[in-house]
């Protein structure tokens, strides 16, 4: 057989081989296949069987413990219902006895109310009996009076109305007598008191209020030598009198007066200011913008090292310890500050010294009252520049640069009774003040307002009865009036001073105290012949 008949053959039965073993491969995979899948189907089938068991079980037992939990909630809200409904029982019951007892009572009122109100009908009935019997008994009262009043007048031959005013005249001067006659003896009596009533009394007395200080003058004249000059201050177009005023910030005033330039502004700094620098510019000659800046600023260092000058100064005076720089400049600025033409830092020194001696008598610390006198007045160094009354600005301003002194304090806002006195001091800072601007020479007032108020004070001594002249003798610091001594007696000219001095009081405004003195003399002349 040839080779390759061979090979073919071989090769045909290779590949029948091959065919063979696969299917005879496929057939035991299949077998193989088959009882692996039989037996994973009946696996799965009894582990599904027990997961179905279980499942059951567990939720049989949930059911059951659902409902256990349900029948136990159910069990606790019945018994919280049924302990509510006990409760609302028990207070229903509790209300129920306690309308039973209000029922009592209001019952019992009733009755009570209905007892009073038979005693009111039969008290009623007696008034009414009680009012009839006195209305026939005053008409009869009224009938015998008539009669009585008849009687009388025919009698005694006067009218009701003479008869009346007869009787209270002789009941009005018979009392007034004893009641002047005993005011003089309590006066008498008083003056010779204790003197552990001495303190009290005086403090009370000196308890007196000065009069209000008028607006001081805003104006001050500065002389220039001739019509040529005041050009010269007024500049091209006004540009040196702008100047002047823009440096210094106050009004320059130009008007016909021949030989005077007026300087006005409110505070009282830059008033000096501006009428210093004005009058160097005059002495000086050269005047324009530049030159003008340069005199005001030289002038205003001065005007600082003055104001300086006279705090230091005045400290020392008054021998006041312990003071804030500010404060010492405040009492410097006052240098320039006047009231009624007296100076006020000159017029704080005074009244220092006053309280100083009127705390020596009280047996109070005359340093503690030289320094409220002292400080009272240091509101007005800026009063211009803050709201409020200078009492109140003072306190306020002590208080800020440590003055913490409450005596000092109170005298400072109180002298003026802005608000109460709580030391002994301020009443003294009061009299002192009152002192200082009362004596003769301190203070300036107009000619017509000096007269007006001497002819107010002589206008009251004369209207009361038996005073025959007035006068007002010593600037107006006593009243001296003249009674009749054949119509007055001592009691009534005592009782007349006071009754002046009482609406004198009242009626006028005035800076410290007025003497009323009363004279009555009598005069016995006769004639030789």
């Amino acid at each position: 057989m040839p080779l390759a008949q061979l090979l073919l053959a071989n090769t045909g039965l290779m590949i029948t081989l091959a065919v063979v073993g696969l299917i005879v491969g496929a057939a035991v995979g299949v077998v193989v296949f088959s009882m692996i899948t039989g037996n994973t189907l009946r696996q799965a089938k009894k582990e599904a069987e027990q997961i179905t068991v279980a499942a059951a079980t567990e939720a049989e037992a949930s059911r059951q413990r659902i409902e256990l939990e349900a029948e136990k909630k159910a069990r606790e809200r019945r018994e919280a219902l049924d302990k509510e409904i006990a409760e609302a029982r028990k207070d229903l019951k509790d209300d129920q006895v306690r309308l039973i007892k209000r029922e009592d009572t209001l019952d019992k009122k009733l009755d009570a109310i209905g007892q009073r109100e038979n005693r009111i009908d039969q008290r009623e009935a007696q008034l009414k009996t009680l009012e009839e019997e006195n209305t026939q008994r005053s008409e009869q009262l009224a009938k015998d009076h008539a009669t009585v009043k008849k009687q009388l007048e025919q009698i005694s031959g006067m009218t009701p109305e003479q008869a009346k005013n007869t009787f209270m005249d002789e009941i009005r001067h018979e009392y007034e007598h004893e009641g002047h006659a005993l005011a003089q003896r309590i006066l008498d009596e008083a003056e010779l008191s204790a003197k552990s009533r001495s303190r009290e009394i005086t403090i009370q007395a000196i308890q007196r209020f000065a009069a209000e200080h008028v607006a001081d003058s805003t104006v001050r004249s500065v002389r220039i030598p001739s019509d040529d000059m005041k050009g010269r201050i007024i500049g091209r177009e006004g540009r040196n009198i702008r100047a002047l005023e823009r440096a210094t910030g106050a009004d320059i005033l130009v008007d016909d007066t021949p030989g005077v330039i007026a300087v006005s502004c409110f505070d009282p700094i830059r008033r000096a200011i501006a009428g210093e620098a004005l009058a160097k510019l005059v002495a000086d000659g050269r005047v324009h913008p530049s030159r003008i800046e340069e005199i005001v600023e030289n002038v205003r260092k001065d005007m600082t090292e003055r104001i300086n000058k006279a705090g230091n100064d005045a400290v020392m005076e008054g021998n006041i310890r312990g003071l804030h720089p500010k404060i010492i400049e405040a009492m410097g600025k006052m240098h320039f500050r006047t009231s009624y033409g007296q100076n006020v830092l000159r017029h704080s020194i005074e009244v220092a010294y006053l309280c100083q001696i009127i705390a020596d008598q009280l047996g109070l610390k005359g340093d503690v009252a030289r320094r409220c006198g002292f400080l009272h007045d240091i509101g007005k160094a800026m009063d211009h520049e803050m709201e409020g009354g200078h009492p109140a600005i003072g306190m306020e301003f002590c208080r800020k640069y440590g003055e913490k002194s409450e005596e000092v304090l109170n005298a400072i806002g109180g002298h003026h009774g802005d608000i109460p006195s709580t030391t002994p001091y301020t009443p003294i800072v009061m009299a002192a003040d009152a002192i200082s601007g009362a004596r003769p020479g301190a203070r300036r007032e107009s000619m017509e307002m000096y007269i007006k108020r001497l002819e107010q004070l002589e206008a009251i001594a004369k209207q009361y009865p038996f005073v025959t002249e007035a006068h007002a003798v010593q600037a107006g610091r006593e009243i001296r009036v003249i009674v009749d001594a054949k119509k007055a007696d001592d009691a009534e000219a005592f009782a007349v001073s006071k009754k002046i001095a009482k609406q004198v009081e009242e009626e006028m405004t005035f800076p410290g105290e007025i003497k009323v003195t009363v004279l009555r003399e009598v005069r016995a002349e006769s004639l030789a012949r």
